[in-house]
């Protein structure tokens, strides 16, 4: 005997399915239909609520999305007006620069000036100063060399003062000994009193005035100023200002301190004295040395 295997669920749903639809049509489900409805009414409200709800967040993304792209615009505006900005400053700071060396060189119409920059030892050229790694030699690069006619043993200075001057040359580039250089060496002036010595810098790049004869008078706050002697240099440079005063009545000679008018970490611009007129040492006068007070002896009386 064989045995039907066709599924009898499909028939018996179908079957459903029709007499729930005459029913409906008859009316005889209309108040279950009511019951179902009234339960169904909340749940229908919300998804019809749900739906600008769900318009309305992706119009908030949209909109969040367009304010981020904008802030990214202003971002960048704001780097490149900073950038801006420290271009002009530069600018200005250049300009003030050339303004003062423009000025220095009016005042000076016997140096025969040659302006260069500052250059640090790398390719890009940056108008730092360049320094020895060892911290032992202290010199600048310049970017004035012997095609600009500059060569060994000319004075560097800036308006403010002394700076050193040429040791060794190139094509387009020049290297200066500073004055605070241990083995750098400039004939001296006290401005105030024209007492002589020798100025000279150390391992520490400080400045130091020696070789002043004891009998001459020197002070905190006098400036030093070249003597010309010698003709290195020309007379009545700036070199610095005393800052202390070391004497000792057993020495032959007294020194000082002396706090340099340039600032040599902030060197950006420089002036090289290619020519200038060598100081007349017969028309110095010659400083006369003060004389240590005796002491008075207080006459004994007589017996």
């Amino acid at each position: 005997m064989h045995t039907s295997n066709r599924p009898i669920l499909p028939i018996i749903l179908v079957a459903i399915a029709l007499l729930a639809l005459i029913l409906h049509t008859v009316g005889v489900l209309q108040p279950l239909e009511n019951v179902a409805l009234s339960w169904l009414q909340p749940l229908l409200q919300r998804v019809r609520d749900i739906s600008p709800s769900a318009q309305d967040i992706a119009g908030s993304l949209a909109d969040v999305n367009a304010l981020r792209e904008q802030v990214r615009q202003l971002q960048n505006q704001v780097v490149e007006l900073n950038i801006l900005r420290v271009r002009v400053r530069e600018l200005e700071n250049e300009n003030t620069l050339l303004r003062q060396q423009l000025a220095y060189k009016q005042a000076n119409p016997d140096f025969d000036i040659l302006g260069a920059a500052v250059l640090q030892r790398n390719p890009d050229l940056a108008r730092v100063v360049g320094q020895d790694p060892s911290n032992l030699a202290r010199y600048i690069i310049i970017d004035q060399g012997s095609e600009e006619g500059v060569k060994a043993g000319m004075p560097v200075v800036t308006p403010q003062g002394l700076v050193g001057r040429v040791t060794a040359t190139g094509t387009h580039w020049a290297k200066v000994l500073l004055i605070t250089d241990a083995t750098s060496a400039v004939n001296a002036v006290v401005q105030s009193t024209r007492a002589t010595g020798i100025v000279q810098g150390d391992v520490n790049g400080n400045l130091t005035i020696k070789y002043v004869p004891q009998g001459e008078a020197i002070k905190i706050g006098d400036l030093i100023l070249t003597s010309g002697m010698g003709g290195g240099f020309p007379k009545r440079l700036v070199i610095g200002q005393v800052t202390a005063v070391r004497k000792h009545d057993i020495e032959l000679f007294q020194e000082a301190e002396i706090q340099p008018s340039v600032d040599f970490a902030r060197l950006e611009f420089v002036l090289v004295l290619k020519k200038f007129t060598p100081a007349d040492i017969t028309q110095e006068p010659t400083p006369t040395p003060t004389a240590a007070p005796r002491p008075t002896r207080t006459p004994t009386p007589a017996r």
